[in-house]
């Protein structure tokens, strides 16, 4: 079993600090005598904080009190942003214009929170002019700098050149 929450058969301390189903403190007795008030009032025995001394113990409904807890958690689930990697695919000798499009849409990503991989295709004999592919780079990683930090810088692999940009 997970680690948290304890029920009645793993209480293993003989005396327990125990609180009734409306949060009232009703002192601190044995283990056996708070598991029969428990079922006396329909309900089970679970160790809240089993670290402190004397542990503490509380009157629950188990099932309502899985149920609470995974519900919780779905919640935190759903709630929790993933990050994704968004890829721009420019050319070495890109216009103007497309070059604005492809600016628009990085910065979209970036306000999205998402990562963004800007991926340069050297075709044919553009390989042998690298450095126009850097210095267009350079320029996306200067049109970004106010809102994207660079997580990858330049590289090369293959035909491609590969820069990875991530929010601030």
């Amino acid at each position: 079993m997970k680690s948290g929450p304890r029920y009645n058969q793993m209480i293993t301390s003989d005396k327990v600090r125990v609180i009734d189903e409306n949060g009232e403190n009703l002192g601190v007795m044995y283990t056996r005598e708070a598991i029969e008030q428990a079922a006396g009032v329909g309900l089970d025995l679970v160790e809240i904080s089993p670290n402190a001394d004397p542990p503490v113990a509380k009157f629950l409904d188990v099932g309502k009190f899985r149920y609470e807890a995974q519900k919780k958690a779905n919640l935190a689930r759903k709630n929790q942003k993933t990050q994704e990697i968004k890829e721009i695919k420019m050319r070495p000798n890109i216009d103007d214009h497309d070059y604005d499009v492809k600016m628009r849409a990085i910065h979209k990503f970036i306000g999205e929170g998402d990562k963004v991989k800007v991926t340069l295709r050297f075709r044919g004999r553009e390989l042998s002019h690298q450095q126009l592919g850097m210095n267009l780079l350079k320029r996306v990683q200067e049109d970004t700098a106010e809102d994207a930090k660079i997580e990858a810088y330049p590289r090369m692999e293959g035909r491609q050149m590969l820069m990875v940009l991530s929010p601030k």
